[in-house]
């Protein structure tokens, strides 16, 4: 899957790697698994043994993830797309992709390489393995007992090795935002020139096969066998979360698309607000508070000698005490113009708004040879989307 923050553990080929808090539920989810698992198939096997090859594995289940991810990030790279940051998270991975690929033969490539990635990871796992896959699939069809023989070594890699090609084979469902569909994206793409149209249909695939998730897990949960996945409560419910998560990422992804769409070739100028707030660097912040209580402003731009010095907002505020608003200067809790994004008056609005989401901030100064001419606002670009999105989204 291609999208989120979290906290930052690493970076490789300027690609920042982050971790969510959901991601070390799934992970301590899955290592207590599989050593209470290894540890029921190897009752020779001491505790320390089982759990330590519980926690290698999830390791390595989730460098493979990783690799996943990985494989996505560097392919949209080579075709011209930023990638700042990939997150590991509940439902595995996602790659945080800032614009759409110029070209259903990008889109193919960069959503292909992941499925391939985890596919070749597990045919490898399984090779060093040494045995066979004739016996591989043997062996699952006679359920983990047969792996009872095996040294640990062997063990763990015969699970990280079918593990993997599944991940790769389910990865290749046709549900977008899946990378199945995004490849069916990509065709449709392809076929009728218009990426908007291409994402709707593929959204509506998308939709179809989580709600048909969410209805196979409910069944589960009330005893009704489904091939491959089962049944129970635990796997219904959570085959039935992953529906629903799958039909929310699916509406989301069209929604995107269209602001995206409503929003590319219109420069920031035509929504920014020219006589953006001001205040002076060196009042204090018990000055600022009335400035905010006589507005509906929550930022403003500080100007010292007639120039843009940086902007305050609501949240810098907040962070000093209250015993100390007298005395603190607007100057010492800005953030300095050097560390602000910037926009030039003919930017495109689309981009904007994504600096403004990735950046989690309210606004941008908009600048031109140096000078501030306005600032455009996450809510003057909502209004801007409010006022002409209905006609849009009925397309």
């Amino acid at each position: 899957m291609q999208g989120r923050g979290g906290i930052k553990i690493g970076q490789f080929f300027g690609i920042n790697i982050h971790i969510d808090w959901s991601w070390l539920l799934i992970f301590l989810l899955i290592t207590w698994n599989l050593a209470t698992g290894f540890g029921q198939i190897h009752p020779d096997w001491s505790t320390t043994l089982a759990w330590g090859m519980g926690l290698l594995a999830s390791v390595l289940f989730f460098s493979s993830v990783l690799a996943h991810e990985m494989a996505h990030s560097l392919v949209a790279q080579s075709q011209g797309l930023p990638v700042r940051r990939i997150t590991l998270f509940l439902f595995g991975g996602v790659s945080n992709i800032e614009r759409e690929p110029p070209s259903p033969k990008s889109e193919f490539l960069i959503a292909i390489v992941g499925p391939v990635t985890s596919v070749v990871l597990g045919l490898i796992f399984i090779l060093i393995s040494g045995v066979s896959m004739e016996a591989v699939v043997s062996t699952g069809g006679q359920g983990m007992e047969a792996l009872a023989n095996l040294s640990p070594l062997t063990t763990m890699l015969l699970w990280l090795g079918p593990i993997n090609l599944i991940l790769g084979v389910f990865n290749m469902v046709p549900g977008f935002p899946l990378d199945g569909g995004r490849i069916l994206r990509s065709i449709l793409w392809s076929a009728t020139g218009s990426l908007r149209r291409a994402t709707r249909w593929a959204s509506y695939v998308g939709q179809g096969i989580a709600w048909l998730m969410i209805g196979s897990g409910i069944a589960m949960v009330f005893g009704v066998q489904i091939p491959f996945f089962g049944s129970g409560l635990v796997s219904g419910l959570w085959l039935a979360f992953i529906g629903w998560f799958l039909h929310s990422a699916s509406v989301q992804g069209y929604q995107q698309v269209v602001v995206r769409d409503i929003l590319e070739g219109i420069p920031v100028e035509r929504m920014m607000k020219r006589d953006a707030p001001s205040v002076n660097g060196d009042i204090s912040i018990s000055h600022l508070v009335q400035e905010i209580m006589d507005s509906d402003d929550y930022a403003f731009v500080v100007m010292e000698g007639g120039q843009m010095a940086g902007i305050v907002t609501l949240q810098d505020m907040r962070k000093v005490d209250k015993d100390r608003w007298e005395e603190v200067r607007v100057r010492e809790i800005m953030t300095p113009r050097e560390e602000l994004e910037l926009a030039r008056p003919d930017d495109d609005a689309a981009e904007a708004l994504s600096t403004i989401t990735r950046r989690d901030i309210r606004q941008i100064p908009v600048v031109q040879d140096g000078n501030l001419l306005g600032i455009v606002r996450r809510r003057d670009i909502i209004r801007w989307l409010q006022i002409h999105s209905d006609a849009e989204m009925a397309q």
